[in-house]
């Protein structure tokens, strides 16, 4: 029996070891790149600028001008989820960048033209005057979500192949759901409220109202997106916030007829449309209940009537193509948006400032 004993040759190399990385990272932190009070993150070294957070925070407390004045701490908390999204954007643009798919000056402006044909020159610059943009931030905003649509149709819902072997197991596995017994509707929602969320927001922005100013005001700018042409599971992936269909682009599968007529103001809107047709904003209003509580937005996918629906049959095949890429594409997007914030050299100078002032280091 060896009683393992300390070597000093092997001991003597680890302390030096130990010693030379203490010496190394001191040296790093004593070399650290200072910034200015100005800049309040960096990514890959591209500096995000106080001015652009305060701006962002401050155009959300404008919705919020009813409300108490808030906190310090939660002041403080806000900036961080408004700069969490702006770092985000930055990594994308980046990306976006790289592969020489940033939106071009010629796409932006069809984009906006689209946009401001749904409205007079005097309705559209009201629309600016309550919503507190520019025409300047309206193009960038329109930039970045082009470019964002570049990336994603590039990197992704480019590669998204679904089989017909795919498509026939999912009908095997699903039979009864294509057996109607009613007339039923199939049906895409964005929803937004004032409520808070114990699931959080469910989307991929981390977008949530939290007044119903605020909700107001999201709603309308997300209908003015579609009215200008936005793909409604985008908008509904980015910003719905209904944690159980805004992963899967707003979806919500068949609905039957006599369900959706219990729900007079939704029938109401509901039954005007064509396959492909938005509604207007709709309030949501609990029952017995006087004031909204959130507001809606209803796309009509199509309508089925009554009966067995076979596989021959192209509008199911369609549909379960559709509902199978969705669902990846969903799965995908956000496991692509991980991957880059892991690739990126994020460096936070804002939450460092709030943990040093918080922990007295």
């Amino acid at each position: 029996m060896h009683l393992n004993t300390p070597n000093p040759t092997r001991a003597r190399a680890s302390w030096l070891f130990i010693a030379a990385v203490t010496v190394l990272s001191l040296a790093a932190t004593g070399c650290k790149k200072e910034h200015g009070a100005d800049v309040v993150a960096s990514v890959n070294g591209h500096a995000i600028m106080r001015s652009e957070m305060d701006k962002n925070f401050e155009d959300a407390q404008r919705a919020k001008q009813d409300q108490q004045p808030e906190t310090e701490e939660q002041a403080k908390s806000d900036k961080l989820s408004i700069l969490r999204t702006l770092i985000d954007g930055e990594i994308i643009e980046q990306r976006a960048a790289k592969m020489n798919l940033t939106a071009t000056n010629e796409e932006v402006d069809s984009k906006l033209t689209e946009m401001k044909s749904h409205y007079t020159e005097e309705q559209f610059n009201q629309m600016l005057k309550e919503s507190g943009r520019t025409i300047d931030e309206v193009r960038r905003d329109l930039r970045r979500s082009i470019t964002l649509d570049k990336l994603l149709n590039k990197e992704i819902n480019s590669k998204i192949n679904v089989t017909d072997g795919e498509v026939g197991n999912f009908y095997n596995s699903h039979k009864a759901d294509f057996n109607l017994i009613e007339n039923k509707l199939h049906l895409a929602q964005i929803i937004v409220t004032s409520q808070p969320s114990p699931q959080g927001a469910g989307n991929l922005q981390g977008s949530k109202a939290t007044t119903d100013a605020d909700a107001r005001k999201k709603i309308a700018t997300l209908k003015a997106q579609l009215d200008s042409g936005a793909d409604f599971a985008a908008v509904a992936a980015n910003y719905s916030e209904d944690p159980q269909t805004a992963s899967n682009g707003g979806d919500m599968g068949f609905v039957a007829e006599s369900q959706l007529r219990q729900d007079v103001p939704v029938w109401n809107e509901v039954s005007k449309l064509k396959a492909g047709e938005n509604t207007p904003i709709i309030p949501i209003t609990p029952p017995g209940g006087k004031a909204p509580v959130g507001y809606s937005i209803l796309r009509l996918v199509s309508r089925e009537v009554a009966g067995q629906r076979d596989l021959n049959n192209p509008a199911v095949q369609q549909s379960i193509r559709d509902q199978l890429r969705n669902t990846r594409s969903q799965l995908l997007k956000s496991a692509y948006l991980e991957m880059l914030r892991d690739q990126a050299k994020v460096e936070n100078y804002y939450a460092e400032d709030i943990f040093k002032a918080g922990s007295g280091s």
